[in-house]
Formats: C-alpha cells, structure tokens, sequence
C-alpha cells in the first residue's frame, strides 16, 4: 500500500483523522468534490445532514473505484459543511462510521479539512467532499 497515516507525537489524538499521510505511490487521483446525489442526479437526504454525508462517501467510493482505488488509497480529504456548528461533529462522524461499515471499509482516516461555508453550488446540498488518492 503507498499510503502511510501517521500521527506525531506533540500533537493532539483527533479520533476523526490523522495528520499525516505519507504517499509512496506513483500515480495520484483527484476527485471533484463529491455531494449528496444519486446516479440520477437526484439529491439524497434533503434537510438531512448525517444522510447526505453518508451519500458523499457512496459517491467517492465509487468515483475511486473507477480509478482502481479505495479509501485506503486516500490522501487527503477536503470537506465542505454548510452552517457547520461544532454540534454537528458528533453527527458527522457516527454518519461516516455507518457509512464505512456499509462500505465494508475501515473508518478512512487520512488528513481531513473541514471548511464552514454559507452554501454550495446547488438548491439543498448540506455537505461537499473532495478526496485525493495515490496509486503504485
């Protein structure tokens, strides 16, 4: 696997990421922010965070597995929340818990960026989740 997460010492234990990732891989993957719609386009969750996180983890595992990826693959995730409050964070991270074992994957932990923002590029989208990966 080329990819290594790693958490230093002198900084804090986050159970939602870790601050390190070390790639050794020779090709890189780039997702475009992935949010909550089906393959129709439809949007999934409306008004409903947790359910629209869960619906951008579907989209990116199946973004990175049209590149012979998985989220062990992933780098870096960058995550977009509109109205983020700190009390949403325990919903967040149960909603990608569930998501991961529907998945049948590990909770992915790689460096993660959470940004508040006022909206997002369409009508009811809570949340926008863009990943990079790398690849032997």
């Amino acid at each position: 696997m080329p990819v290594s997460l790693i958490n230093p010492a002198g900084l804090p234990e986050v159970p939602l990421y870790r601050h390190v990732s070390v790639a050794t891989g020779s090709r890189l993957v780039h997702l475009a922010g992935q949010v909550a719609v089906d393959a129709d386009g439809q949007l999934v969750g409306d008004g409903d965070f947790a359910a629209q996180v869960k619906q951008c983890y579907r989209n990116i595992a199946t973004a990175l597995a049209s590149a012979g990826a998985g989220f062990d693959d992933v780098v870096k995730l960058t995550c977009y929340l509109v109205d983020w409050t700190p009390e949403k964070l325990p919903v967040f991270m149960e909603a990608i818990e569930q998501v991961a074992a529907e998945l049948g994957i590990d909770v992915p932990k790689p460096p993660f960026t959470g940004i508040g923002v006022t909206t997002l590029a369409g009508p009811g989208l809570l949340v926008e989740i863009e990943a990079v990966a790398v690849l032997d």
